[in-house]
């Protein structure tokens, strides 16, 4: 979705910090990116002036680590040789266990001999995941999508041997941890951050705001200009994540209008509060868009995708593209909106309820 860029505002206009170093968004904090191998190219990236209330030590709290690759790795050496005033890196915040937030997180976490601190359902996930795979690929997965309609023989096969997806991208995970959640407050260097817990996107994904700074790391709740992925995945098949999502974005009004988003993709931009409602309804309007569309006939979730999604899709986006349609299923039919049948092929389609 792209947003009516009137209601946004990007301070640094169209400026990015070049690979391996950083642009200074507020004191004490710091933007950059690293590249990303997919349709979405890259990840921001954030370092804040930390220091040790036990030692007194002055260094800097990385939040987020991009995936585990040596191009990223490299990006990396460039930022600590330029960018950290010689000084360490104390800690490493993720705030989701999605592979590009938290795929170097163990590198980084032993290159400096610091704690990771995560939500503790994040931390357990990724631990999960990376030993095996969720979701995104494998033969549980393969099945799932074929349930919901993903007819492809070719890229049905492709889910299936994408088993190791996610170990790929996170080898492996922090064996400790200092876990985050709702309601914290963080002292990161001379500011206080109170963490913000959202659901739906991850399982338990944390915000991070500075009221001090009036500045908000919103990891992946709130982008400027795509909407934030919301999938249902084979391990949870009846799973009904897009409410909790559009009620942890809802809950974020209640910070200042003027506050400075700092996102994981996309550029820094204020207009939270336009941005929330933006969100909010682009998902009204899919939930409309399918209603309609079983009005008309017994959908799948496959079948849904040239409604929801008017763009061509490559396998990597399907997979999402997939889990999304599912969400908005799951929400229509666990509210009452629509019926689920299974039918004699295996394949689960949906009809508008007879309350309609």
């Amino acid at each position: 979705m792209k947003p009516d860029e009137s209601q946004l505002h990007y301070p640094l206009a169209d400026q990015l910090p070049p690979l391996g170093s950083t642009l200074e968004l507020a004191p004490g904090v710091r933007w950059l990116r690293m590249p990303l191998p997919f349709a979405l190219d890259h990840i921001n990236l954030w370092l804040l002036r930390d220091r040790d209330p036990e030692s007194g030590r002055e260094g800097w709290a990385i939040v987020d680590c991009g995936i585990t690759n040596d191009a990223t790795r490299a990006a990396w050496e460039q930022v600590f040789e330029r960018e950290l005033q010689g000084l360490p890196v104390l800690r490493v915040i993720v705030t989701h266990m999605h592979p590009d937030h938290i795929g170097l997180a163990h590198w980084l976490t032993e290159r400096w001999g610091a704690r990771l601190w995560i939500s503790a359902t994040d931390f357990n996930a990724a631990r999960l995941a990376s030993q095996s795979t969720t979701g995104f690929g494998g033969e549980s997965a393969a099945a799932f999508m074929a349930s919901h309609g993903l007819a492809d023989p070719e890229a049905v096969e492709k889910v299936r041997r994408r088993s190791n997806y996610y170990a790929n991208m996170v080898p492996q995970v922090p064996a400790r941890f200092r876990r985050l959640m709702e309601g914290d407050v963080l002292r990161i260097g001379a500011h206080d951050w109170t963490c913000h817990a959202g659901h739906g996107h991850a399982p338990e994904h944390i915000s991070l705001h500075c009221r001090a700074l009036r500045v908000l790391i919103s990891g992946d709740m709130v982008l400027p200009r795509i909407s934030t992925n919301v999938s249902v995945i084979d391990l949870e098949p009846e799973g009904n994540p897009l409410p909790l999502y559009l009620a942890s974005i809802a809950r974020m009004r209640e910070l200042p209008a003027d506050t400075l988003v700092l996102p994981s993709h996309g550029k820094p931009f204020r207009g939270l509060h336009a941005r929330i409602e933006q969100l909010i309804a682009h998902h009204d309007e899919r939930f409309d868009a399918v209603l309609e569309a079983c009005a008309r006939e017994p959908q799948t979730a496959a079948s849904l995708l040239p409604v929801l999604f008017h763009r061509a899709l490559d396998l990597h986006q399907t997979t999402f593209a997939m889990g999304e349609s599912i969400a908005h299923l799951n929400a229509l039919w666990q509210r009452g909106q629509l019926k689920r049948e299974l039918g004699a092929d295996g394949v689960y389609r949906f009809t508008l309820a007879q309350t309609q």
